[in-house]
């Protein structure tokens, strides 16, 4: 045989990975390409990142899931900080394409894809799960959200996201209560339109060097949301404090994976506005309506 070998996938974990629901906002950012090539090429040096008139994309992606598994359920909450980007060796295969066509899915060739630079995430299986199979760079996080719901008929197209710092112990996630970042939108009354615009390539550079590419499939379409200088004051990101205390990779008073978000995103995406959002939300599959009396 020729071509390079697959990546292993590690007990216990099996693939396709199944999500049973899942609820996701993502906002991206045209910022400044210069501090994003300099994170690029710290991270993940085989990708470039992606030109969209002179501007690089940064985008927040949050996810709420739940997958069923042989002896039950789980429910998963986390936050992504992506790059989007493309493998440098492709760059002859990219078309040609802007923003507002790439957040629409004219990409075909799903080469623009996803560099993670920082995925928070509250369950700690999920962050073992990711780092291994897909070497994202994922650490504890936890969330307070409020979101869409039929559930909640005032709550529509209002999306609020707030992560939380998190660490990982003997007894599992340990939450504190600093708030590292968060992200408010109002997309009430915006234009949407229905867009497919996956599998999304997402990207990851194992501790070898190695770039590695995992496709996820979402079946229905998502909203996009395009946002201009009137509406871009609809989405609003908070950040929080970005010094040293949390126990790091340095050792204790370094600065951890959560504070590091935290200056990543204060480099990299600053004041600059929203320039689009996609929301999803899995269809409800069941409902247990109102009671009646029996006379």
């Amino acid at each position: 045989m020729t071509g390079l070998p697959l990546p292993p996938v590690p007990e216990p974990y099996y693939l396709p990975f199944h999500y049973g629901a899942l609820h996701n906002i993502g906002v991206d950012y045209l910022v400044d390409p210069g501090p994003v090539q300099e994170l690029l090429a710290e991270r993940h040096p085989a990708l470039a990142a992606a030109d969209f008139g002179g501007r690089a994309c940064v985008s927040l992606n949050y996810q709420l899931y739940f997958a069923q598994y042989p002896t039950g359920g789980g429910i998963t909450e986390e936050v992504e900080i992506n790059v989007i980007a493309h493998p440098r060796s492709a760059a002859d295969r990219l078309p040609a394409v802007d923003y507002g066509q790439y957040a629409r899915g004219h990409d075909q060739t799903r080469l623009l894809g996803i560099a993670r630079l920082h995925v928070l995430c509250d369950n700690p299986l999920a962050i073992d799960a990711g780092t291994r199979l897909y070497a994202e760079p994922k650490h504890p996080g936890w969330f307070t959200a409020v979101l869409p719901s039929l559930n909640a008929a005032a709550v529509h197209d209002r999306w609020s996201v707030a992560c939380h710092r998190a660490t990982l112990g003997p007894d599992g996630l340990r939450r504190h209560e600093e708030e590292l970042f968060a992200v408010e939108a109002d997309l009430a009354g915006l234009d949407s339109e229905p867009v497919v615009n996956t599998p999304v390539t997402g990207y990851g550079t194992d501790s070898e060097g190695r770039l590695l590419a995992g496709p996820l499939t979402v079946h229905q379409p998502y909203r996009f949301h395009p946002l201009d200088a009137r509406t871009a004051e609809r989405v609003r990101l908070t950040l929080g404090e970005r010094g040293p205390g949390e126990r790091g990779p340095g050792g204790p008073g370094s600065v951890g994976p959560g504070r590091e978000a935290v200056a990543d995103l204060a480099r990299l995406v600053g004041d600059a506005p929203a320039a689009g959002a996609w929301t999803y939300q899995s269809a409800p599959v069941a409902a247990h309506h109102r009671p009646y009396y029996i006379p």
